[in-house]
């Protein structure tokens, strides 16, 4: 008797003889019970022995079913990936200048040559460098802004720029005196960051009223740059000679040792030495206090992030030279007997000598000025 389920498939009893029955099941091999069913798929069956073996019968179609599907639609998508890149226009070939063209571009380039290649197997930066190479590599590094933000602390008159009058024999790049730049002063005992990763050179504690006040001292770049915080109001313990420090690690408070007649600030400095044997130089950092990143605290907490977006400051500019301010160069002085090594000697003129020789003393005294804020 032949029959059909409400799913399509065909169920033949054992009754029935229209259909070659086997002996065995087509899906358990196994012996065929008196009942028998009989799954019929197009032009093809199979004989089983049970409900169960009939639907793995009938997976076993729809399997077979979505295979070629599969296939087919595999096919399609070859075919029209194929078609797309016969039928898309393609850009012809690139339009070849004529003799006038050549000949001009010719003589531009003549005209100029560009950099200089170096000589084979010759590679890296000039040496010794220059200021302008060294500006230039200072700019590209990671370095931060000495005071934290969210403002940008620049030099707010003209007596706190690089190369402002200040008394006394100083280094001849300082012009009139000024060896540093004066930032901050609105908060006292606010956190004095280390511009960049570096080695603590010389830490001056205790009393120093006449060479600005407690200052550290940092060395950046194997010993071709260095950094200077005067001023401070406090050192940490830990900031010691010989100590690594952390771009952006608290080195010390803002204060007013060593100030003669103005409001609490940062005396900030920089000096480069080209080489073990050069002289060291100082520089005016307020190019690049203008550009470094700002450390910004979080709000209830001890510790702060790095921001690139504070708005870039606009320096001053470093003082021109008076008339009358003609200062000769530094002379390297001879070490005093028994001198500690890596302290700063002193000078007969009062101001401290680094170990090239340069005076290192970044303002110690100036002239009064009607705005007291304004002075060291």
């Amino acid at each position: 008797m032949l029959g059909c389920d409400p799913s399509g498939r065909y169920l033949l009893t054992a009754a029935s003889n229209s259909v070659e029955d086997p002996d065995v099941c087509g899906i358990c091999s196994r012996s065929l019970l008196p009942t028998r069913y009989v799954y019929v798929h197009a032009a093809t069956y199979s004989v089983v022995c049970s409900r169960g073996c009939f639907r793995a019968a009938h997976r076993a179609a729809r399997r077979a079913l979505w295979a070629v599907r599969r296939r087919s639609a595999r096919r399609l998508v070859v075919g029209v990936v194929l078609a797309g890149g016969l039928l898309t226009a393609h850009q012809g070939p690139a339009h070849q200048p004529g003799t006038k063209s050549l000949t001009k571009a010719a003589r531009a380039a003549a005209k100029d040559p560009g950099p200089l290649a170096p000589p084979p197997g010759w590679f890296g930066p000039e040496w010794p460098p220059t200021e302008t190479s060294l500006l230039a590599a200072l700019g590209r590094d990671i370095w931060v802004h000495p005071l934290a933000g969210p403002v940008r602390r620049m030099p707010r008159a003209d007596s706190r720029v690089f190369g402002a009058v200040r008394p006394g024999n100083r280094p001849v790049e300082c012009r009139n005196g000024h060896c540093g730049v004066d930032l901050g002063g609105e908060i006292w005992g606010e956190h004095i960051y280390a511009v960049h990763d570096g080695v603590v050179d010389f830490v001056q504690r205790g009393p120093n009223p006449d060479r600005g006040g407690s200052f550290v001292r940092i060395s950046h770049r194997d010993g071709t740059v260095f950094s200077w915080y005067f001023h401070v109001a406090a050192i940490p313990r830990n900031i010691e000679r010989g100590v690594h420090v952390k771009s952006g690690q608290l080195i010390g408070l803002l204060g007013d040792t060593g100030v003669k007649q103005s409001a609490p600030h940062l005396h900030f400095a920089m000096s480069v030495k080209q080489s073990k044997e050069g002289y060291e130089r100082y520089m005016d950092p307020e190019p690049l206090v203008a550009l470094w990143p700002l450390r910004v605290p979080i709000v209830g907490t001890d510790t702060g992030m790095v921001s690139l977006g504070a708005r870039v400051g606009v320096p001053l500019g470093s003082a021109l030279r008076g008339a009358g301010h003609s200062r000769p160069a530094a002379k390297p002085a001879r070490p005093r007997a028994g001198a500690k090594p890596g302290v700063p000697a002193t000078s007969s003129d009062g101001n401290e000598q680094s170990d090239s020789g340069e005076s290192s003393s970044a303002d110690e005294t100036e002239a009064p000025s009607t705005d007291p804020a304004s002075e060291d």
